[in-house]
């Protein structure tokens, strides 16, 4: 297994994972042309899981020099429980770590237990808007 930064060409591998694990709710925050406007972002960290030549994860993720923030982790479910989620997380910690990070945080959506194992503590909710049109129309 390899982890390696996204390429564009894995946007289509990675919708067919993130609807897999019923995690592709909204196209135009977790889809193709959002993926590539994440790859260009030099905030962000966005790696895939190589097993074999084939795309079986990926975690994004920014640092914006306070705060690490991951958004999304999510691996292939005939990969899962074989360590792939972990090298994940623990790859782009080391990123974020070396980029200055102190802390890192996760936004998890269900069960939280994967995170748990790996350090993680729930500390606060996450609420969120979208689109975001609904927070500037309630002024």
């Amino acid at each position: 297994m390899q982890i390696r930064n996204f390429r564009p060409d894995d946007a289509e591998t990675l919708v067919k994972i993130l609807k897999a694990n019923q995690q592709y709710g909204h196209p135009e925050i977790d889809g193709p042309e959002a993926m590539q406007r994440v790859h260009d972002c030099q905030a962000a960290e966005f790696l895939v899981a190589e097993d074999e030549n084939e795309v079986v994860g990926m975690v994004r993720g920014t640092y914006d020099g306070s705060r690490a923030v991951i958004y999304l982790a999510s691996v292939h479910p005939a990969h899962q429980r074989q360590g792939i989620g972990r090298s994940l997380v623990l790859e782009i910690a080391r990123r974020f770590r070396a980029r200055g990070a102190g802390s890192i945080s996760v936004i998890v959506p269900g069960d939280a237990g994967f995170w748990k194992k790996l350090g993680f503590r729930q500390t606060t909710r996450v609420m969120q808007a979208f689109p975001i049109d609904e927070v500037l129309d309630s002024a």
